[in-house]
């Protein structure tokens, strides 16, 4: 397991983290993601702790709230000391009714962060998040809650989840005009089957040094290794839960390269897809969830797949986004004055 700064921070987080969205069950899409109960989660904690995992994410809006309540019992029955875990969690969906039981208002954020403190039975949160883009409220006074979750000591570090470039750079100017804590990681959905992110996002965070922690890397459990042409239409993408989506005539080219290099390295399909994102220069942590050890453990494995640039230029073009402006543009002006020549240069 290797470790990386979160973006621009003194914040040293594992490479993978442990997702828990798998924690609870409950109604509707929570109980098909996954129900593991405490002792189930208390084994894959345990697991991911002995891999070498310091870093866990979370939401309150997971299983209605149970997510939080059994990862916070977990950190106590496992006796992990506080201080050796990166614990990070989000805010924004629905957790009571009314038109104030939702979204990233100052009267939300400060009510929801008591609440999960309390699920996960913790003085502070290391990375609160933002889980999406609210609309309704100015993000000036999102910045100025979460600002003040900071200077009060309930949180270390803020983030952001599924939000626009624009959107992004927006918050990260008002946060450094108006001095507020700064923006430190956005949590986003990226793998090699959907690389739309490197169109705008990436670059926006490697600019304004914002880390990057990568939701759904399997896209969701496309890139698993259960699913090839041949088993077309079978499994959980075929119960109704095609998400997220996946050019899959597309995606299946990848798998086929990737059954090849992991018959010739011994490894798995899933450890390839996550390797593959340790490689990108952007990614600070890969989340990574399950529903057995055996599952958790084979994504550990990613840490130690290693590619040849010859394999990662061959998993490139096969997955390459297709231009689009203005990028085509950009990237021929860019040429301009790429390298030192013999051109006179206008000063």
């Amino acid at each position: 397991m290797r470790y990386n700064k979160l973006g621009n921070t003194g914040l040293i987080v594992s490479e993978l983290c442990l997702g828990t969205m798998t924690f609870g069950g409950g109604e509707g899409m929570w109980r098909q993601i996954g129900q593991l109960q405490q002792d189930d989660a208390d084994t894959l904690m345990k697991t991911a702790i002995d891999g070498g995992i310091n870093f866990v994410d979370t939401a309150n809006v997971y299983a209605e709230g149970l997510s939080e309540k059994i990862l916070g019992q977990s950190i106590r029955n496992l006796g992990i000391k506080r201080e050796e875990l990166v614990v990070a969690t989000k805010v924004l969906g629905p957790m009571h009714a009314g038109p104030n039981g939702a979204g990233a208002s100052r009267g939300h954020i400060l009510t929801q962060v008591e609440k999960s403190l309390e699920r996960l039975q913790l003085d502070y949160i290391d990375l609160y998040q933002i889980h999406g883009f609210d609309p309704t409220t100015p993000i000036e006074e999102t910045l100025a809650a979460l600002d003040t979750l900071v200077q009060h000591g309930k949180v270390r570090y803020i983030g952001l989840s599924n939000w626009a470039a624009w959107q992004i750079a927006k918050a990260a100017t008002i946060a450094r005009h108006r001095d507020y804590a700064p923006i430190a990681s956005l949590q986003a959905y990226y793998t090699i089957a959907g690389r739309d992110l490197e169109r705008e996002i990436a670059p926006m965070l490697q600019s304004e040094g914002i880390g990057l922690m990568v939701w759904s890397p399997l896209a969701g459990g496309f890139l698993s290794g259960k699913y090839t042409r041949q088993s077309e239409g079978e499994g959980r993408r075929a119960d109704g839960f095609d998400f997220p989506p996946v050019d899959k005539e597309r995606a299946y080219d990848i798998v086929e390269i990737f059954q090849e290099l992991a018959q010739a390295k011994g490894k798995s399909v899933a450890q390839l897809a996550l390797a593959w994102l340790l490689y990108q220069p952007v990614v600070s942590s890969v989340i990574v969830g399950a529903k057995r050890k055996d599952q958790l453990a084979d994504n550990l494995g990613a840490v130690d797949v290693e590619f040849t640039a010859a394999e990662l230029e061959r998993l490139d073009e096969a997955s390459k986004l297709t231009p689009e402006y203005p990028h085509w543009m950009l990237e021929r002006q860019g040429t301009y004055r790429a390298s030192p020549d013999s051109r006179r240069v206008v000063k």
